[in-house]
């Protein structure tokens, strides 16, 4: 499967601008499991600033 970066880059809602894996979805999904957390696209605007990615903040965030 071939990585589409820029057009990733362009749809990330990520605002951690430092994060080398901005753009690259599966090494993005596949460290925030590891650390058993959930990436910041999955938030809201406001959930994602806030740069909790856990679990708990996810539900809170959804409500």
């Amino acid at each position: 499967m071939e990585c589409t970066l820029e057009k990733n880059k362009a749809s990330c809602t990520c605002t951690y601008e430092s994060c080398s894996r901005k753009g690259k979805c599966c090494e993005c999904v596949a460290y925030h499991r590891s650390k058993k957390q959930i990436p910041g696209c999955f938030f809201t605007k406001e959930g994602e600033a806030t740069y909790d990615r856990s679990y708990k903040r996810f539900i809170i965030d959804n409500r």
